[in-house]
Protein backbone atom coordinates (compact mmCIF):
# COMPACT_ATOMS: atom_id res chain seq x y z
CA UNK A 1 0.00 0.00 0.00
CA UNK A 2 2.64 2.67 0.77
CA UNK A 3 4.62 1.77 -2.24
CA UNK A 4 1.62 2.23 -4.36
CA UNK A 5 0.70 5.57 -2.80
CA UNK A 6 4.22 6.84 -3.45
CA UNK A 7 3.39 6.13 -6.86
CA UNK A 8 0.83 7.89 -7.24
CA UNK A 9 2.55 11.24 -5.56
CA UNK A 10 4.72 10.93 -8.79
CA UNK A 11 1.82 11.43 -11.08
CA UNK A 12 1.91 15.39 -9.47
CA UNK A 13 5.85 15.72 -9.33
CA UNK A 14 36.56 18.48 -19.51
CA UNK A 15 35.08 19.12 -23.12
CA UNK A 16 31.35 18.82 -23.96
CA UNK A 17 30.29 18.06 -27.88
CA UNK A 18 28.86 20.89 -29.30
CA UNK A 19 25.45 21.34 -28.81
CA UNK A 20 22.42 23.07 -30.14
CA UNK A 21 18.91 24.61 -28.79
CA UNK A 22 15.96 24.12 -30.78
CA UNK A 23 15.15 27.73 -31.85
CA UNK A 24 10.91 26.82 -32.77
CA UNK A 25 10.88 25.01 -29.24
CA UNK A 26 12.03 25.78 -26.03
CA UNK A 27 10.80 22.62 -24.43
CA UNK A 28 13.35 21.11 -26.67
CA UNK A 29 17.64 21.07 -26.34
CA UNK A 30 19.45 18.93 -28.81
CA UNK A 31 23.14 18.04 -28.34
CA UNK A 32 25.79 16.75 -30.72
CA UNK A 33 27.40 13.16 -29.64
CA UNK A 34 29.86 11.75 -32.39
CA UNK A 35 27.44 11.15 -35.00
CA UNK A 36 23.92 11.16 -32.98
CA UNK A 37 21.93 13.75 -31.78
CA UNK A 38 20.56 14.02 -28.23
CA UNK A 39 17.05 15.86 -27.63
CA UNK A 40 16.09 16.79 -24.19
CA UNK A 41 12.22 16.60 -24.07
CA UNK A 42 10.79 18.64 -21.46
CA UNK A 43 8.00 17.02 -20.16
CA UNK A 44 6.94 20.00 -17.06
CA UNK A 45 8.95 22.19 -15.28
CA UNK A 46 7.39 23.44 -11.51
CA UNK A 47 8.52 26.19 -9.47
CA UNK A 48 8.27 25.51 -5.87
CA UNK A 49 8.94 25.64 -2.39
CA UNK A 50 11.66 23.86 -0.25
CA UNK A 51 11.03 20.01 -1.29
CA UNK A 52 9.59 17.68 1.12
CA UNK A 53 10.55 14.84 -0.79
CA UNK A 54 13.63 15.09 0.92
CA UNK A 55 14.77 12.14 3.36
CA UNK A 56 16.16 12.73 6.80
CA UNK A 57 17.31 16.60 5.74
CA UNK A 58 18.51 18.79 8.39
CA UNK A 59 16.80 22.22 9.33
CA UNK A 60 20.15 23.64 8.82
CA UNK A 61 20.89 22.28 5.70
CA UNK A 62 17.58 23.40 4.35
CA UNK A 63 18.41 27.06 5.17
CA UNK A 64 21.81 26.58 4.01
CA UNK A 65 20.57 25.40 0.20
CA UNK A 66 17.30 26.63 0.10
CA UNK A 67 18.04 30.38 2.02
CA UNK A 68 15.32 31.74 -0.02
CA UNK A 69 12.64 29.16 0.59
CA UNK A 70 12.52 27.92 -3.23
CA UNK A 71 13.17 25.68 -5.66
CA UNK A 72 12.05 23.96 -9.41
CA UNK A 73 11.52 20.71 -10.49
CA UNK A 74 11.48 18.97 -13.75
CA UNK A 75 10.54 16.12 -15.62
CA UNK A 76 12.53 15.12 -18.64
CA UNK A 77 12.13 12.64 -21.53
CA UNK A 78 15.44 11.67 -24.32
CA UNK A 79 15.42 11.11 -27.82
CA UNK A 80 18.71 9.36 -29.33
CA UNK A 81 18.86 10.09 -33.38
CA UNK A 82 21.92 8.30 -34.93
CA UNK A 83 21.48 7.59 -38.92
CA UNK A 84 18.31 5.99 -39.59
CA UNK A 85 17.87 4.57 -35.95
CA UNK A 86 15.18 6.55 -34.00
CA UNK A 87 14.77 6.05 -29.97
CA UNK A 88 13.12 7.41 -27.27
CA UNK A 89 14.19 6.80 -23.50
CA UNK A 90 11.32 6.78 -21.15
CA UNK A 91 7.98 9.10 -22.35
CA UNK A 92 8.18 11.26 -19.33
CA UNK A 93 3.55 12.03 -18.28
CA UNK A 94 2.77 12.22 -22.02
CA UNK A 95 2.16 15.86 -21.53
CA UNK A 96 4.36 17.66 -23.83
CA UNK A 97 6.28 14.91 -25.41
CA UNK A 98 4.72 14.09 -28.31
CA UNK A 99 4.73 18.24 -29.56
CA UNK A 100 8.03 18.03 -28.76
CA UNK A 101 9.26 15.07 -30.73
CA UNK A 102 6.55 16.87 -33.61
CA UNK A 103 8.98 19.94 -33.55
CA UNK A 104 11.90 17.75 -34.00
CA UNK A 105 10.18 16.21 -37.08
CA UNK A 106 9.26 13.23 -35.37
CA UNK A 107 6.28 10.96 -35.29
CA UNK A 108 5.35 8.36 -33.00
CA UNK A 109 5.53 5.46 -35.69
CA UNK A 110 9.46 6.63 -36.67
CA UNK A 111 10.23 5.56 -33.17
CA UNK A 112 11.53 2.14 -33.28
CA UNK A 113 12.62 1.56 -29.82
CA UNK A 114 11.11 3.02 -26.24
CA UNK A 115 14.20 2.02 -23.56
CA UNK A 116 12.84 2.12 -19.81
CA UNK A 117 15.04 3.67 -17.19
CA UNK A 118 11.92 2.49 -14.43
CA UNK A 119 8.14 2.00 -14.23
CA UNK A 120 7.17 5.39 -12.27
CA UNK A 121 4.33 6.96 -13.92
CA UNK A 122 6.17 10.25 -14.95
CA UNK A 123 7.70 8.03 -17.05
CA UNK A 124 5.94 5.45 -18.38
CA UNK A 125 2.92 8.45 -19.06
CA UNK A 126 3.13 8.29 -22.58
CA UNK A 127 4.01 4.98 -23.43
CA UNK A 128 0.10 4.34 -23.86
CA UNK A 129 -3.02 5.38 -23.79
CA UNK A 130 -6.62 3.38 -23.02
CA UNK A 131 -5.10 0.56 -23.58
CA UNK A 132 -3.30 1.70 -26.93
CA UNK A 133 0.26 1.56 -27.75
CA UNK A 134 1.01 5.27 -28.46
CA UNK A 135 4.62 4.35 -29.99
CA UNK A 136 2.88 1.55 -32.66
CA UNK A 137 6.01 0.36 -34.21
CA UNK A 138 8.19 0.36 -31.13
CA UNK A 139 9.96 -2.04 -28.81
CA UNK A 140 10.03 -1.55 -25.81
CA UNK A 141 12.64 -2.56 -23.37
CA UNK A 142 13.13 -2.56 -19.60
CA UNK A 143 14.97 -4.20 -17.24
CA UNK A 144 13.79 -7.70 -15.89
CA UNK A 145 13.85 -6.92 -12.31
CA UNK A 146 11.78 -3.64 -12.97
CA UNK A 147 9.22 -5.53 -15.00
CA UNK A 148 8.84 -8.54 -12.47
CA UNK A 149 8.52 -6.01 -9.55
CA UNK A 150 5.47 -3.66 -10.57
CA UNK A 151 3.99 -6.55 -12.10
CA UNK A 152 4.49 -9.77 -10.13
CA UNK A 153 5.87 -8.17 -6.58
CA UNK A 154 4.19 -4.99 -6.28
CA UNK A 155 1.46 -4.84 -8.96
CA UNK A 156 0.50 -1.59 -10.61
CA UNK A 157 -2.38 -1.36 -13.16
CA UNK A 158 -1.06 1.47 -14.91
CA UNK A 159 2.61 -0.77 -15.55
CA UNK A 160 0.52 -3.59 -16.21
CA UNK A 161 -1.69 -1.56 -18.76
CA UNK A 162 0.99 0.23 -20.45
CA UNK A 163 3.07 -2.67 -21.21
CA UNK A 164 0.17 -5.38 -22.34
CA UNK A 165 -0.85 -2.67 -25.09
CA UNK A 166 2.88 -3.37 -26.59
CA UNK A 167 2.54 -7.52 -26.13
CA UNK A 168 5.63 -9.07 -27.50
CA UNK A 169 6.98 -6.46 -28.31
CA UNK A 170 7.80 -5.82 -24.51
CA UNK A 171 11.73 -7.17 -24.25
CA UNK A 172 13.78 -7.70 -20.85
CA UNK A 173 17.24 -7.44 -20.07
CA UNK A 174 19.47 -7.71 -17.08
CA UNK A 175 21.92 -4.82 -16.81
CA UNK A 176 25.32 -4.79 -16.03
CA UNK A 177 26.74 -2.88 -13.42
CA UNK A 178 28.44 0.38 -14.24
CA UNK A 179 31.95 -0.14 -15.79
CA UNK A 180 31.49 -3.56 -16.66
CA UNK A 181 31.32 -5.15 -20.16
CA UNK A 182 28.00 -4.68 -21.19
CA UNK A 183 25.46 -6.08 -24.24
CA UNK A 184 23.90 -2.68 -26.43
CA UNK A 185 20.32 -2.81 -25.49
CA UNK A 186 20.76 -1.59 -29.22
CA UNK A 187 23.36 -0.23 -31.60
CA UNK A 188 25.15 2.64 -29.90
CA UNK A 189 23.12 2.21 -26.03
CA UNK A 190 24.38 -0.16 -23.40
CA UNK A 191 22.12 -0.26 -20.20
CA UNK A 192 23.48 -0.08 -16.79
CA UNK A 193 22.13 -1.54 -13.53
CA UNK A 194 21.45 1.78 -10.91
CA UNK A 195 18.99 -0.04 -7.79
CA UNK A 196 17.74 1.87 -4.81
CA UNK A 197 15.22 4.63 -6.42
CA UNK A 198 13.82 1.54 -7.94
CA UNK A 199 15.02 -1.95 -7.98
CA UNK A 200 15.00 -2.15 -11.95
CA UNK A 201 16.27 1.16 -12.45
CA UNK A 202 18.45 1.52 -14.98
CA UNK A 203 20.67 4.05 -16.80
CA UNK A 204 21.86 4.06 -20.44
CA UNK A 205 25.01 5.08 -21.69
CA UNK A 206 25.22 6.24 -25.41
CA UNK A 207 28.24 6.03 -27.35
CA UNK A 208 28.89 7.87 -31.06
CA UNK A 209 31.77 7.89 -32.89
CA UNK A 210 33.86 7.32 -29.55
CA UNK A 211 31.87 10.24 -27.71
CA UNK A 212 29.84 8.88 -24.58
CA UNK A 213 26.75 10.57 -22.75
CA UNK A 214 25.15 8.77 -19.39
CA UNK A 215 21.34 9.36 -19.35
CA UNK A 216 21.25 8.67 -15.71
CA UNK A 217 17.42 8.28 -15.43
CA UNK A 218 16.63 9.20 -11.64
CA UNK A 219 20.02 8.87 -10.13
CA UNK A 220 19.06 12.41 -8.52
CA UNK A 221 15.60 14.24 -7.90
CA UNK A 222 17.15 17.92 -6.11
CA UNK A 223 19.92 19.20 -8.12
CA UNK A 224 20.05 22.50 -5.49
CA UNK A 225 21.52 19.85 -3.02
CA UNK A 226 21.82 17.17 -3.86
CA UNK A 227 24.67 17.78 -6.03
CA UNK A 228 26.76 19.08 -3.03
CA UNK A 229 25.37 16.65 -1.17
CA UNK A 230 24.59 13.36 -2.95
CA UNK A 231 24.14 11.24 0.38
CA UNK A 232 21.04 12.59 0.71
CA UNK A 233 18.41 10.65 -0.99
CA UNK A 234 14.25 11.52 -1.22
CA UNK A 235 11.34 9.50 0.24
CA UNK A 236 10.05 7.53 -2.50
CA UNK A 237 13.58 6.37 -3.40
CA UNK A 238 12.85 2.38 -2.62
CA UNK A 239 16.42 1.76 -1.05
CA UNK A 240 17.28 5.55 -0.03
CA UNK A 241 20.44 4.11 1.13
CA UNK A 242 21.35 1.95 -2.53
CA UNK A 243 20.05 5.07 -4.21
CA UNK A 244 22.69 7.21 -2.55
CA UNK A 245 25.31 4.46 -3.19
CA UNK A 246 24.27 4.49 -6.47
CA UNK A 247 23.98 8.08 -7.47
CA UNK A 248 28.01 8.17 -5.58
CA UNK A 249 29.02 5.34 -8.04
CA UNK A 250 27.36 7.73 -10.65
CA UNK A 251 28.73 10.56 -10.35
CA UNK A 252 32.51 9.74 -9.34
CA UNK A 253 32.06 7.09 -12.69
CA UNK A 254 31.46 10.35 -15.02
CA UNK A 255 34.15 12.47 -13.27
CA UNK A 256 36.63 9.87 -13.24
CA UNK A 257 36.06 8.76 -17.26
CA UNK A 258 35.60 13.00 -18.20
CA UNK A 259 31.39 11.76 -19.52
CA UNK A 260 29.03 14.26 -19.79
CA UNK A 261 25.63 13.43 -17.77
CA UNK A 262 21.55 13.56 -18.30
CA UNK A 263 18.94 13.20 -16.19
CA UNK A 264 15.34 13.35 -15.76
CA UNK A 265 14.96 15.51 -13.53
CA UNK A 266 17.89 17.73 -13.99
CA UNK A 267 16.51 21.51 -15.06
CA UNK A 268 17.30 22.40 -18.29
CA UNK A 269 19.27 22.29 -20.54
CA UNK A 270 19.45 18.64 -18.61
CA UNK A 271 23.29 17.56 -20.03
CA UNK A 272 26.43 18.82 -18.57
CA UNK A 273 29.66 17.96 -17.07
CA UNK A 274 30.43 17.27 -13.51
CA UNK A 275 33.99 18.37 -11.34
CA UNK A 276 34.12 17.55 -8.13
CA UNK A 277 34.23 20.33 -5.40
CA UNK A 278 35.69 19.55 -2.21
CA UNK A 279 33.27 17.13 -0.59
CA UNK A 280 30.25 17.25 -3.33
CA UNK A 281 30.46 18.13 -7.02
CA UNK A 282 29.28 20.98 -9.33
CA UNK A 283 27.32 20.11 -12.29
CA UNK A 284 28.27 22.49 -15.17
CA UNK A 285 24.91 22.67 -17.78
CA UNK A 286 25.40 22.54 -21.24
CA UNK A 287 24.84 26.22 -22.87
Amino acid sequence: MKRSILFGILLSAVMIPCFSQEQANPQVFTYKLGKAEVSTLVEVTRPGGIPTILSGVSQDLLDQYFPDGTSQSQTNAFLVRSGKQIVLIDTGFGINLFDNLKSLGVTPDMVQAVLMTHLHPDHIGGLAKDGKAMFPKAIVYVSAAERDYWTKTNVNQQVVDALKAYGSRVKTFVPAALGAKSKEVVPGITPVAAPGHTPGHTVYLVNSDGQKLLIAGDFMHVEKIQWARPDISVTYDSDPVLAAQTRMSIINYVCANNIPIAGMHLLYPSIGTVSADGDGFVFTPAK
